[in-house]
């Protein structure tokens, strides 16, 4: 079967003796390039070229204008607003969130011609219509309000001067200014010949010139349509077509070239269902390497089209290596290159920080980013890890700039290129954009990383382009307008990939595979809202002004997608079309109308099949962990036991090996973090270490009354110290940790309330407190020495009855240190809390051999109920306990303690989980 632009080449040299005064116009300039190709291959003698352009490029000669950027057009508005004579004005910050709406409109009233007096003037008759205040005379707000509206015809009139004044305009001012000129343009080009190929949607100002060339010219049109929608009276892919065919003179009574019988051919349809985009695109690329098998030349005419063009990036990582050639017509967005974050984060940090500094977990994020390493990595050393790590071990939850200068002289220069001290304008910033980018430039060129050198080329590049803005207008030059300004240039950008657009596999969007053909087509996200694109609407002007002045609205844009799509089809044999099955606000809707109408065609072609390519999903079982002690594990257990098992670990083991194994052998929960509020353990260290200063003067000495007074004045300034000590450069001066500063006066204030009220009643002598113990264990099986270490909070005698007490600021209750089972100490982590206070109460006896003693906990969310003392009972529900800690229960324990341990370091016993 032959393609459009074969055919189109077959026609016109068949016609056309020659093809030098031919003009060729057709809707982009990959078209052109794919017919100046198929001229070539297809002519039998030699030929001078024929004249090519895009329907840009042609519109643009007759105009003599040529295009500005998204970036001048939007300083441009903002100079011509800013001359304009009423009101308080936004500055450039606030009027580039609603500059490119404004943008979006003049573009669109110029490209269909509208009488601008008469539109602008119903839009500021509409804004009066809509306001509404109570009282009779309008404030200064409605006032201003209603001026701008009355303003708008001023405005776009001084806006295009001001763009014409330096030859440039915006696309509708160019097709406005061709309209204009057209007269001109074809007195001058007399003898040339125009042809126009494979049209479809039409502005006015596209339409007229093209009328008029056909009515007074030599001059033809080819459109690339089927005979199947156009004469279908209410088929949306010949929407366009039949329109023209009914309203221009020119086309009466003349058959309509190009149009042909395509699409009712024999074809294979697929259409598939895959949960998410990334799902999608690894289907793309299984599909690709499977045609390859099938027939390796059927590559070469194959497309993927991308319903959604943000897919680009996973497809490109899904692309099988086995493929020899691929060629992307599309750019590369440029919001999704590493440098784009890095430079919005850059902007961000210096727009956010404040009087305290930058917030700490920004910072982190930001030496994080791999650019960012790379740019801080010189000889080896990672000076923004070193950073960093200042940072957790500082405890800098907010950062200043003398903070980052006290990490040392050899960090100035990076230092002051990231974090700069003083406030910069927007063109000093633009300044250090560069530095880095040619820091990073010698680190890229060192490694060879030709993507990332051309990512910097591109930037370097929008940069130069920003800074020339920058000086030309003073309005952008602070921080919070530059960021604004280049989100919008980044969100908008393309990074053009060079390639060979005739060969090999084929990666378009939608609008670049315009008069095209493909044998085998692979078009994604045939979703609602993305094909077609849904009822958006970015624009000041209402819907039914749209309809009354003949402007595109929703209902013409979803007549454009459907012709893309079903043109795609024409001509094509193999067909695969995919839709994501997971409706998504962001990432489209359920499945495409256009999916269903191919469905429930009543002419529907032969071979279509719909599947839904989803992976079988099972329940999983979950599978317990284990891990065999080889001789590297055992290694570590000896050197564990050696250095002493504390109860935490033990307890940490009870609860579940795997735990112990990773924490206590491993290590690996041990990462610094920045504590922003003071975290748990922090917080129970400042209360022990406030409890010893306050009771370490009184050791051996029975409690008054007095005392506990005296005890109450220091608790402030302690607590204060001790937070300063465990809490680095921490801020309690605010906040969530100001309260926990509060909170930790008011557990120890508390405590030694109750603990007055007991020395009224009792005689209470302190005989230790943090008081390191130690003890060596000779476990019968292990070939290994074993101790158990730990620190007791606080050891004392009340009413001669000797006591072991353990500080928990968490919640504690008597179940908890309650004993019936030995079994259940060693098994079940219910009983931690009584597991611990044993294995004090052997060690203190290890050291000073005991009769009895007591065990319990202080529980400082639970003081009310005082020290929870341990017991054993001799079966559950039982009310008689045995508070006593006697040499049996000693040796008991130990029996038990003994096969615990054994446990541990029996290399027969893996560590297997548990589900806690």
């Amino acid at each position: 079967m032959k393609s459009f632009l074969q055919q189109v080449a077959d026609d016109l040299l068949k016609t056309y003796d020659s093809l030098d005064d031919l003009i060729l116009i057709l809707p982009s300039k990959r078209a052109g390039t794919i017919l100046r190709t198929t001229l070539a291959n297809t002519a039998d003698k030699t030929i001078f070229s024929p004249k090519i352009y895009s329907i840009e490029g042609f519109v643009e000669q007759i105009s003599n204008l040529r295009t500005a950027s998204n970036m001048e057009q939007l300083f441009t508005l903002y100079k011509a607003y800013s001359s304009m004579e009423y009101g308080e004005k936004d500055n450039f910050y606030t009027f580039s969130k609603w500059g490119q709406t404004l943008l979006q409109d003049f573009n669109e009233i110029d490209r269909y011609l509208i009488d601008t007096k008469d539109i602008f003037s119903y839009l500021a008759n509409i804004q009066e219509i809509n306001h509404w205040a109570l009282q009779k005379e309008k404030s200064e707000i409605i006032t201003n309000y209603i001026k701008f509206w009355n303003n708008l015809e001023p405005l776009y009139e001084a806006f295009n001067d001001l763009l014409k004044a330096q030859k440039l305009g915006h696309q509708g001012l160019i097709y406005r200014t061709a309209c204009e000129e057209l007269k001109e343009y074809l007195s001058n080009n007399k003898n040339n010949t125009h042809i126009f190929l494979g049209f479809n949607a039409l502005n006015t100002a596209e339409s007229y010139i093209i009328q008029e060339i056909l009515a007074k010219t030599k001059a033809d049109i080819f459109w690339d349509g089927d005979t199947y929608f156009v004469e279908d009276p209410i088929h949306d892919a010949g929407y366009f077509i039949r329109h023209h065919l009914n309203t221009w003179p020119w086309l009466k009574g003349k058959a309509l070239k190009g149009v042909e019988s395509n699409y009712l051919n024999q074809k294979r349809i697929k259409i598939i269902g895959v949960p998410k985009n990334v799902s999608q695109a690894k289907y793309v690329g299984n599909l690709l390497l499977q045609l390859k098998k099938e027939d390796n030349n059927i590559l070469k005419n194959t497309a993927i089209v991308l319903g959604d063009e943000t897919m680009l990036n996973p497809l490109l990582n899904s692309i099988p290596s086995e493929l020899d050639t691929v060629n992307i017509t599309m750019g590369y967005p440029l919001k999704s290159t590493p440098l784009a974050s890095l430079f919005s984060q850059y902007l961000s940090i210096h727009i956010k920080k404040d009087s305290q500094g930058w917030y700490f977990q920004q910072v982190l994020d930001f030496l994080s980013h791999p650019y960012i390493q790379i740019l801080c990595t010189e000889n080896q050393q990672n000076k923004a890890n070193l950073i960093s790590e200042a940072i957790r071990t500082k405890n800098w939850a907010f950062i200043t700039s003398d903070n980052l200068r006290s990490l040392g002289e050899e960090n100035e220069d990076l230092l002051s290129l990231l974090f700069f001290r003083e406030e910069v304008t927007g063109k000093g910033f633009l300044d250090k954009c560069h530095q880095i980018i040619q820091i990073l430039r010698d680190r890229f060129a060192h490694a060879k990383d030709s993507l990332g050198l051309e990512y910097l080329y591109k930037f370097y590049s929008m940069f130069n382009q920003l800074q020339d803005m920058v000086e030309q207008y003073s309005f952008v030059n602070d921080l919070k307008s530059l960021e604004s300004l280049y989100l919008e240039i980044v969100r908008n950008e393309t990074l053009d990939f060079q390639g060979e657009p005739l060969e090999g596999l084929q990666i378009m969007g939608m609008l670049e595979s315009r008069v095209l053909d493909f044998e085998t087509v692979i078009l994604t996200s045939v979703n609602e809202g993305i094909l077609p694109s849904g009822k958006s609407n970015n624009s000041f002007i209402p819907f039914d002004l749209k309809k009354y002045y003949k402007l595109p609205t929703y209902k013409e844009k979803d007549a454009v997608y459907t012709y893309h799509f079903y043109r795609l089809l024409q001509r094509a044999k193999n067909i695969y079309l995919l839709y994501n099955t997971e409706p998504d606000v962001l990432e489209g809707g359920e499945k495409s109308r256009l999916l269903t109408q191919l469905l429930t065609d009543e002419n529907k072609l032969a071979d279509i099949t719909e599947i839904i390519a989803a992976p079988e999903i099972t329940p999983s079982i979950k599978v317990l962990q284990t891990i065999a002690k080889d001789e590297s594990l055992m290694e570590m257990i000896r050197a564990h036991a050696e250095k002493g098992f504390s109860p935490t670990s033990l307890s940490n083991y009870i609860r579940n090996p795997i735990d112990f194994y990773k924490r206590n052998l491993l290590g690996i929960d041990d990462i610094l973090e920045v504590e922003e509020t003071v975290a748990n353990n922090t917080f129970g260290t400042i209360v022990h270490d406030t409890l010893e200063d306050l009771y370490k003067p009184y050791l051996n000495t029975f409690l008054e009354a007095s005392m506990l007074r005296e005890m109450k004045k220091k608790v402030r300034p302690l607590v204060l110290g001790h937070f300063a000590k465990s809490f680095a450069d921490g801020d309690i001066s605010r906040g969530k940790n100001l309260i926990a500063y509060n909170v930790v006066v008011r557990y120890v204030e508390n405590f030694l309330k109750l603990e007055l009220a007991e020395v009224e009643r009792h005689q209470i002598r302190i005989l230790g407190v943090e008081e390191k113990l130690r003890m060596d264990i000779n476990v019968p099986g292990l070939d290994f020495p074993v101790a158990l270490k730990g620190k007791l909070d606080r050891i004392d005698e009340k009413d001669g009855v000797l006591r072991i007490i353990d500080y928990k600021t968490g919640n504690v209750t008597s179940s908890q240190v309650e004993i019936v089972d030995w079994e259940d100490a060693i098994a079940d982590y219910n009983y931690s809390k009584a597991f611990q206070l044993l294995c004090y109460a052997i060690m203190y006896n290890n050291s000073k051999p005991i009769d009895s003693i007591e065990a319990g906990i202080i529980s400082f969310k639970n003081l009310s109920s005082g020290l929870l003392k341990f017991a054993t009972k001799e079966k559950k529900g039982s009310r008689n306990k045995d508070n006593s800690i006697t040499q049996d229960t000693i040796a008991q324990f130990m029996e038990s303690l003994k096969t615990l341990i054994f446990e541990i370091g029996n290399p027969e016993v893996p560590f297997t989980e548990k589900e806690v």
